[in-house]
């Protein structure tokens, strides 16, 4: 199969100030524009490692940016599924760094015991893998739940570290639920107890609330969220502030901060980064009319989450060029 990837134009473009300035460069999303859903990067030295949900040639594919714009496939990071899982569905991979030499990824595979989407963990002494799942068993499984997908590690500013995800109620016809647990300090198991966040209740998340990750900022931690149906322009993100990681957590009235607009449909299922004090969010969305479609599929987009009056504003979808982050 032959897939088309697309890398972003970079071009140079005056943005203004005196005559004689030099040109600032410039980027047009998607920064991807290939099938890469579910996005998430981690920042190694000057390198930054994307990685996303299974295609068929790779359980985890990994990507890598000198820029957070120009990206390349680097192969597959996780090349054996763990001796629990059956292939072709690997979904909303995530990774931790807990040591200079040891990464953890998180993953989501179908359960050969249970037949339902289950969260897994990997282990790598690089970041691009090769990650290997020595466990005969799954990290998290709610099989009652409809099973447990999109996990998200977070590390807190006291260095304790939490795992999120949300129990797949859609599959079976139940509520989803966020929820929360804390991590042993190699992050390869769960310590405490769950706790549940936050489930679908609002209009616009339909019957589904999924991908979340934390972000602690000064002015609190906020939960970022993705809702309702993946393959329609109705799926957006939200965010809700949180008294802990534990919860509880209070959605936002302005919520969705992020929807389809332009030629971006769908977006969601983000994760956020940070560059010289800039926050950015990555995420995927359709093109416009494309939603559902397997060619181009969803492509990531990139762009700047600034924070007023202690909330934050996606300044996005953008597809007209923007400053370089």
């Amino acid at each position: 199969m032959i897939r088309r990837v697309l890398v972003a134009t970079v071009v140079a473009a005056a943005l203004g100030g005196c005559a004689g300035d030099e040109p600032a460069p410039t980027f047009t999303n998607p920064v991807y524009a290939s099938d890469a859903p579910d996005p998430q990067a981690i920042r190694v030295g000057e390198a930054w490692f994307l990685f996303h949900t299974n295609t068929p040639a790779a359980n985890v594919p990994v990507l890598t940016s000198p820029d957070l714009v120009t990206w390349s496939p680097a192969g597959d990071a996780l090349p054996a599924l763990g001796s629990w899982a059956v292939g072709g569905k690997t979904w909303a991979p995530e990774v931790l760094a807990v040591a200079a030499d040891r990464y953890v990824l998180y993953y989501t595979a179908a359960s050969a015991a249970t037949g339902r989407q289950c969260v897994g963990r990997a282990v790598a002494r690089a970041p691009a893998g090769p990650y290997v799942d020595d466990a005969d068993a799954p990290l998290v499984c709610q099989a009652a739940l409809g099973g447990s997908i999109d996990a998200s590690p977070f590390r807190d500013s006291d260095g304790s570290l939490h795992l999120l995800w949300k129990n797949d109620g859609n599959a079976v016809g139940a509520d989803t639920w966020i929820w929360s647990q804390p991590l042993a300090p190699s992050g390869e198991t769960l310590a405490g107890a769950p706790a549940r966040l936050i489930k679908q209740t609002e209009a616009w998340e339909g019957a589904v609330v999924e991908g979340p990750f934390l972000w602690r900022r000064p002015e609190g931690l906020f939960l970022f969220y993705a809702a309702n149906a993946y393959d329609r322009s109705s799926y957006a993100e939200g965010y809700a502030v949180c008294d802990s990681p534990a919860g509880p957590c209070r959605k936002a009235p302005e919520n969705p901060i992020l929807a389809s607009a332009g030629r971006a449909s769908g977006p969601g299922h983000a994760s956020m980064v940070e560059k010289d004090g800039r926050t950015w969010l990555l995420y995927h969305a359709w093109p416009a009319g494309q939603e559902g479609a397997v060619d181009p599929g969803r492509q990531v987009w990139l762009d700047e989450v600034v924070w007023t009056d202690g909330r934050p504003v996606v300044r996005g979808p953008t597809d007209g060029p923007q400053a370089l982050p």
